[in-house]
């Protein structure tokens, strides 16, 4: 989705038949700029990295950045104009799906490359170690919350392989219909996350009277106790189930919890990280906070990333369904099937319906901090969003937090709002998570380490704290495919036990948030 270097001109133009391009700089009402040739005379003021109209633009006409539509002229605009929600209509327009028309060959690696991971006995492969602590119902979640910090760095230096204890608290778990939407939905988000390749043991905690009974969880999702490969057997079977009622209250609760905890650690601790394949790695592309710069530099370079992790045979997990849309067409021309493409637009038609239904618009998305780091149109924010899926073939579509079996490039349905998208990413099997920010974010995620990666060296180095990777020196001239290359290494690093800014912060519990899609009764 963009060049692999930029040009010294202060405004990007990322295609040939693009009539808008992207400010380098603050540009100024009366900048004279060469460009193909020609002299633009810049008329307004036009942030960084904002848009700046190249040619007439009728009303009405569609604008083109990626060489794709991002939207529609609300008014005459004229070379040199600043191009932005106060000229721009979303409107409609047909996409060309074209089902596997261009699907690509699988990439093949040079060479093998390796990491450090723990091996579980099911044959995935965990980047962390973590005992979790896992509420059915969020009247259970700060009995799992107090047992969890009773565990600190200090309360777990004897257990040097083990990363932490933690709680995922929620909100739900009752008020839902008893096996619903809703209910399945929690189930198999909760179930995701106990059995996660990074979770070495979980508790299972419940108040006793909830809809989302700990017994429907274990039956329906078929759970088994974890177990580290030298734990006995008799560590293994039916979870333990801690009921709030049962024991008699919360302080009660918190102390057979801990009393559990302690019991399993020296068992969690035994597990040793082995040198395993690269193919094994399942990583979640996010983005959060994007701006104009987001499809130029760091979703791009993320992308390269990507197909690297492809070639090597592992799996990357591409999600926000309403953060795809009016780029839907660019995935389903490189899924490896017509049932694949058919599946991921199925999703996209249920977005549409599903917002028609309760009100909603969906470019109501880009956010206010989007529209104001440059993003226009939902249009503009997916056809960047897409470039971090790379040119990989589509190998699969997913629901929502449904285990990913498959190897490859692969689309998880979810909301665009961060939080719930990520927590379906990794209930889905994503052992670590790579999250591109423009604006700034401060994301984290137990038990899945987040790699955070800026688009712009100003939000970089005013965020360093919480960025691990600056991906704004593209705009400076480094090739896209340099920093796509830094960034699979990082990922290298961090899934052998590198720890990221968010996990020196101890980020990552507050930040799981399963999707609620229907009515709380």
């Amino acid at each position: 989705m963009a060049p692999s270097s930029l040009p010294e001109s202060p405004i990007i133009v990322l295609r040939p038949n693009d009539n808008v391009g992207v400010a380098r700089r603050t540009l100024k009402p009366g900048d004279q700029i060469a460009l193909n040739g020609i002299t633009l005379t810049v008329r307004d003021t036009v942030p960084v990295p904002h848009k700046v109209a190249l040619a007439p633009i009728r009303k009405g006409e569609p604008i083109r950045k990626y060489g794709q539509i991002i939207g529609f002229a609300g008014q005459d605009i004229q070379p040199g104009q600043w191009v932005h929600v106060h000229n721009v209509t979303l409107g409609q327009f047909d996409r060309d799906y074209a089902f596997c028309s261009e699907t690509p060959p699988d990439p093949i690696a040079a060479e093998p490359r390796y990491f450090e991971g723990y091996e579980r006995p099911d044959g995935r492969i965990g980047t962390r170690n973590y005992i979790c602590i896992i509420p059915t119902v969020n009247c259970a979640a700060s009995a799992a919350r107090f047992a969890a910090s009773v565990f600190s760095r200090e309360r777990l230096r004897d257990y040097p392989n083990v990363d932490g204890v933690f709680a995922i608290t929620h909100k739900g778990g009752c008020g839902l219909q008893f096996d619903g939407t809703d209910h399945k939905l929690l189930a198999r988000v909760l179930a995701g996350y106990a059995r996660h390749p990074n979770v070495a043991a979980y508790l299972l905690v419940g108040l006793g009277c909830e809809t989302g009974q700990a017994s429907y969880l274990i039956e329906t999702q078929e759970l088994v106790q974890l177990r580290t490969p030298t734990s006995r057997e008799s560590d293994t079977g039916r979870p333990r189930v801690f009921t709030i009622q049962e024991l008699g209250g919360i302080p009660a609760t918190v102390e057979a919890l801990v009393r559990e905890v302690e019991r399993l650690l020296p068992i969690v601790n035994r597990a040793k990280r082995t040198r395993q394949p690269a193919a094994k790695l399942c990583v979640a592309l996010q983005c959060g906070g994007s701006d104009g710069a987001s499809g130029i530099t760091a979703n791009p370079a993320l992308g390269v990333a990507s197909d690297l992790i492809v070639a090597q045979g592992g799996t990357t997990i591409l999600a926000e369904t309403t953060e795809i849309y009016g780029a839907e067409h660019l995935l389903t021309r490189r899924a490896k099937s017509p049932e694949i493409a058919r599946k991921l637009l199925d999703r996209v038609r249920w977005w549409e319906w599903y917002t028609k239904t309760l009100g909603a618009e969906i470019n109501n998305n880009p956010s206010a901090g989007n529209k104001a780091g440059g993003l226009t149109t939902i249009y503009e924010k997916s056809l960047g969003a897409v470039a971090k899926g790379g040119s990989a073939p589509l190998a699969g579509v997913f629901e929502y937090a449904e285990p990913i079996r498959t190897s490859g490039f692969v689309f998880m349905d979810s909301p665009g709002y961060d939080p719930v998208s990520i927590t379906g990413q990794v209930a889905a099997g994503a052992t670590v998570v790579c999250f591109t920010t423009g604006r700034g974010s401060c994301y984290g995620c137990k038990p899945a380490p987040t790699i955070k990666i800026a688009t712009n060296t100003d939000t970089y180095e005013r965020m360093r704290s919480d960025m691990d990777i600056n991906a704004g020196v593209i705009l400076d001239g480094v090739p896209v495919e340099e920093v796509g290359r830094q960034i699979f290494e990082e990922i290298l690093a961090v899934a052998s036990g590198k720890r990221t800014k968010s996990e020196e912060h101890g980020i990552g519990e507050e930040e799981f948030a399963p999707w609620t899609i229907g009515p709380v009764l």
